[in-house]
């Protein structure tokens, strides 16, 4: 069941029927909760991508529709792979969304917590110290045909489990020397039940905890508890945790912090409040979208190989590249509200994610003029020294926009497409001879064609009729087409970067036929140009778009635009090109 809106009245936002909050709904309305408790726990091992979009979206626009709170906890139970730089990534990313969080946390908040749980399970004879290596273990673990076999060391004794156990937490021993696992089941048609592990030795320090801990606890039971530590009430993950389920429950019910106070007393040390709850996991299924890859893995790879230019290269799908391509968080939380929230998995062609940010630009980004493969037009019949300014509404679909000025002179730059020495039928724009108006400036004829040595047009030489510049007798007059423009003397040079999809490809990772996803680059993913943009352009802050009229949608580089060396950023075309390749 995806979205459907219920009736609403006129210029109210329709209400979100997902099957989610049908379920916050239903238990608000049966009195289960009170208030409603969400939270957003990445793990800080690298840039998070689109697909994290959607779960931002739903765990912290569920909070603010419901008027519950949404955390941001930080999954930071695997040190070896987890970075600052990825921890104040995530949360500008949360934050560039528009979002905040209710309460920033983090699983190492809680690891004096994960470890009293540990020791009541040992107590309670729901888990032991194990001796087996990693790879016996999976030996030991069976198939989805066949029950796993129990360990040999299963039925340790509780108190030589308790001493193997705090040994292991006083650093005695060497990585991968013992593991603690749960005592569950190893028939389990479930083979995450089969008897897994909910600590590991790890002698590595942590970004937060520095070297306090030798002894790290897996994302499963860290993850589980610490929705209940926060009293969490609506644990909503994707689809791929479905069969982590039962062991999500087995850990809250078997530890239950609820009933069990006495394991949360380490929270009053730092401050937090000493809370716990029962969560329910929820599954949704995740962001796909045809032509990218999201595997974190890919992502590093391409990232550490060179094959793009780091983590926010415009043509990366993660939340720091669309960002510095012009993507907008409007633009993706409507393509979260148009894709649904559902239980089915889908793949969403990368067209709607454009045509997102088209409609949002479209709405939002004042016109400007540049041209990106410039030609030079002079207008003869106009005085060398000639100048003057133009007035030209900032967006034609919205007067608030108001207007500005614009330079006009003899010489200009256009776009070489715009002029066809020989012309292929149905052309409408310049011939040798023939006439186009110039956007707002006057109709225009060109007379001659300057070529060089090599035979290549250099320079078009014509003339601009007085009778239809603004304001005079023929300034309606009709010609069949209508181009845009730059004073050459008062247009800046600009670098535009024209991007493009990283993959030519619907299904990148399909590995069929002996190729892999780095087999699939598109080799015009960027192409650089030095384009020419009218002042008002230039003067840009960084991050701000336009459309560039004619050429599609641009954005300032956050990184490396400036006034006087303007960079611009191609984020979409004005329409789909892709449409015929596919």
């Amino acid at each position: 069941m995806s979205d459907s809106p219920a009736s609403t009245a006129a210029g109210e936002t329709p209400e979100k029927r997902d099957f989610i909050r049908q379920i916050v709904r239903e238990d608000l309305a049966g009195g289960k909760h009170t208030a409603i408790r969400t939270r957003f726990p990445p793990e800080p091992n690298g840039y998070l991508h689109i697909g994290h979009a959607k779960a931002i979206c739903l765990d912290f626009g569920i909070a603010a529709e419901f008027g519950g709170r949404c955390n941001l906890r930080f999954d930071d139970t695997n040190p070896a792979k987890e970075d600052p730089e990825f921890v104040a990534a995530i949360q500008d990313d949360v934050r560039w969304l528009g979002f905040q969080w209710a309460e920033l946390r983090h699983a190492s908040d809680y690891f004096d917590v994960y470890y009293l749980a540990a020791q009541k399970l040992i107590r309670d004879g729901k888990a032991f110290v194990c001796d087996l290596s990693a790879e016996e273990v999976r030996q030991y673990r069976g198939s989805l045909t066949e029950p796993g076999r129990d360990s040999p060391y299963r039925e340790r004794g509780v108190e030589e489990n308790l001493d193997l156990f705090a040994r292991m937490r006083a650093g005695e021993f060497p990585d991968g020397a013992r593991t603690l696992r749960a005592k569950i089941d190893m028939a389990s048609g479930n083979i995450n039940l089969r008897d897994p592990a909910l600590y590991r030795i790890k002698h590595v320090e942590h970004q937060n905890t520095g070297d306090a801990w030798p002894i790290y606890p897996m994302y499963d039971f860290a993850h589980a508890l610490g929705d209940a530590v926060e009293g969490i009430t609506h644990s909503l993950c994707t689809l791929e945790f479905e069969d982590h389920r039962p062991l999500y429950d087995w850990c809250v019910d078997n530890v239950d912090l609820a009933g069990h106070p006495e394991l949360l007393e380490p929270l009053l040390a730092r401050g937090l409040p000493k809370e716990a709850g029962k969560p329910r996991q929820i599954e949704f299924s995740r962001l796909n979208i045809n032509y990218t890859v999201m595997s974190k893995r890919k992502l590093t790879t391409l990232v550490g190989e060179g094959l793009v230019d780091g983590w926010d290269d415009p043509r990366m799908y993660t939340l720091q590249g669309l960002r510095r391509r012009g993507y907008t968080p409007a633009a993706l939380r409507l393509l979260v509200d148009r894709v649904g929230i559902s239980k089915q998995n889908s793949v969403i062609d990368f067209s709607v994610l454009e045509g997102c940010l088209r409609e949002d630009l479209d709405a939002h980004a004042p016109r400007r003029m540049a041209v990106i493969d410039p030609l030079k037009l002079v207008l003869a019949n106009l005085p060398e020294d000639h100048e003057e300014s133009l007035t030209f509404s900032n967006h034609p679909k919205d007067e608030s926009f108001g207007q500005r000025q614009v330079p006009f002179s003899r010489e200009l730059w256009i776009e070489r497409e715009d002029f066809a020495e020989v012309p292929p039928k149905g052309w409408k724009r310049l011939v040798p001879g023939g006439e186009v108006r110039l956007r707002g400036a006057g109709i225009a004829r060109v007379d001659e064609v300057v070529k060089n040595d090599a035979g290549e047009i250099v320079e078009l030489r014509g003339w601009l009729d007085p009778e239809s510049r603004p304001g005079m007798e023929g300034a309606n007059r009709k010609v069949k087409g209508t181009i845009h423009w730059v004073s050459a003397r008062h247009a800046v040079e600009a670098e535009i970067r024209l991007y493009d999809r990283l993959f030519t490809v619907a299904d990148p990772d399909d590995e069929s036929g002996g190729k892999s996803y780095r087999d699939h680059l598109n080799p015009d993913s960027r192409r650089t140009v030095t384009g020419h943009v009218e002042p008002a352009a230039a003067q840009a802050a960084p991050e701000q778009s336009f459309q560039f009229e004619r050429l599609g949608y641009f954005v300032a580089d956050r990184r490396d635009h400036a006034p006087a060396r303007p960079v611009f950023n191609r984020s979409v075309t004005l329409r789909d090109t892709w449409a015929d390749k596919g």
